[in-house]
């Protein structure tokens, strides 16, 4: 019986929400990893995309709660978030046409296009801000729970509960559906093989008369599409600060590098790596402990290797161990 108590905590607290946050990053990475694996550049403008895109989805939902339309047990957001997609696609083309396009028709090295994505970072950081504001806005509505803790230790008779969201379930379901779509995608369609041609070998590409800019197009298409998906889901999961997807952008890239960087594959496997790291250090193993050990051996601490204050420090150290013994990443990604 201390077992399953112990597994059900350790379920409780470190795995669903790892696998949670790891969805998110996933595909969070996944768009970082688009963009590199094709246009040669590292965009730091990934995580206020995140947050652009989240903005217009809440702003969607908003307008649908207004009129009284609804999901039922689901959230509303996730009736809005075609437009939040459609309009986070529509101000990312833009941006490569007035921004972009002038530097990457000039040939211009990747470190250049690097200094311009701060840019337009900062830009879209701004416009979040002003918009809708710098505080935390809650905008998950429908049924909360799956099932609660208080019915999971009615139905098991345990000492420790376990409770499962509404948004934990969706995030698992949405990330795997879309990932599996994008491999689909990107393997079998004809679209995703002059991607895949075209990241591989631009001169070759070109000379098998595909066309660049549809190619690009299609990537900031998804890249926003993946990004705006990523933001909304960790919104609803915890909530929207325009200020914590700037700070996002360290795990999502981690998670990027860590699984090889131009990856797609890589890039999920990233994402759950850096996430179970973040959570596996900065959790308190304490109540686990005190199941599985005897009396005499229980810790006094919190049994804890840093504190959650440190999230942010475990992607770092995590991104920093990788590029020194594995810079191609776990299933070795493009060099820069």
């Amino acid at each position: 019986m201390d077992l399953l108590n112990a597994f059900v905590a350790f379920s409780n607290y470190v795995l669903l929400p790892s696998i949670t946050y790891g969805s998110q990053l996933a595909l969070g990475a996944l768009g970082a990893t688009l963009v590199y694996g094709i246009l040669r550049f590292s965009n730091f403008a990934h995580g206020d995309t995140m947050a652009f895109g989240t903005m217009a989805t809440i702003l969607a939902t908003w307008g649908l709660q207004a009129m009284g339309v609804s999901l039922g047990p689901l959230p509303t957001a996730l009736l809005a978030l075609p437009v939040g997609i459609l309009v986070t696609i529509g101000f990312v083309l833009a941006t490569d046409r007035l921004v972009y396009r002038h530097y990457r028709t000039r040939k211009v090295n990747s470190l250049t296009l690097v200094m311009v994505s701060l840019g337009v970072m900062f830009v879209m950081n701004g416009l979040v801000r002003i918009i809708i504001g710098v505080d935390d806005r809650q905008f998950a509505d429908g049924a909360r729970f799956i099932f609660t803790a208080a019915q999971f230790r009615e139905w098991t008779g345990l000492q420790e509960s376990l409770g499962l969201r509404t948004t934990q379930l969706v995030t698992v379901i949405l990330t795997g559906l879309v990932v599996a779509w994008l491999h689909w995608f990107l393997q079998r369609t004809r679209t995703g093989k002059s991607m895949r041609a075209f990241s591989d070998n631009e001169n070759l590409a070109l000379l098998s008369g595909i066309d660049p800019e549809r190619v690009v197009a299609i990537v900031w298409i998804l890249s926003a599409a993946l990004a705006t998906l990523a933001g909304v889901l960790y919104g609803l999961d915890k909530s929207f600060r325009p200020f914590t997807y700037f700070q996002l952008l360290l795990p999502v890239f981690a998670a990027a590098v860590v699984g090889g960087f131009g990856n797609p594959l890589g890039a999920v496997a990233g994402g759950f790596i850096v996430a179970f790291s973040e959570v596996f250090v900065t959790y308190s193993f304490k109540k686990i402990l005190g199941y599985l050990l005897p009396a005499d051996w229980q810790p006094e601490g919190l049994a804890q290797l840093l504190t959650t204050d440190y999230k942010v420090a475990v992607s770092f150290a995590v991104l920093v161990l990788v590029l020194l013994f594995r810079p191609t990443g776990i299933f070795r990604g493009k060099s820069a």
